[in-house]
């Protein structure tokens, strides 16, 4: 994940600052910032709801 949500309660950040974080991550990668698993190389299988094709 490209975000800890989990300052939430470990550290007090409140619930509209993080909301906030997300939506501006949201306008950095929808503006052609790469996310962590593209930095990883990870960006073409990271989610992946269904397999197309044969499945065994």
């Amino acid at each position: 994940m490209d975000l800890n949500c989990g300052e939430i309660v470990d550290n007090g950040v409140s619930v509209a600052d993080m909301g906030q974080r997300i939506f501006d991550m949201i306008l950095k990668a929808a503006s052609g910032e790469p996310t962590k698993s593209e930095q990883h190389g990870y960006g073409q299988n990271e989610f992946v709801p269904w397999q197309v094709g044969a499945v065994m």
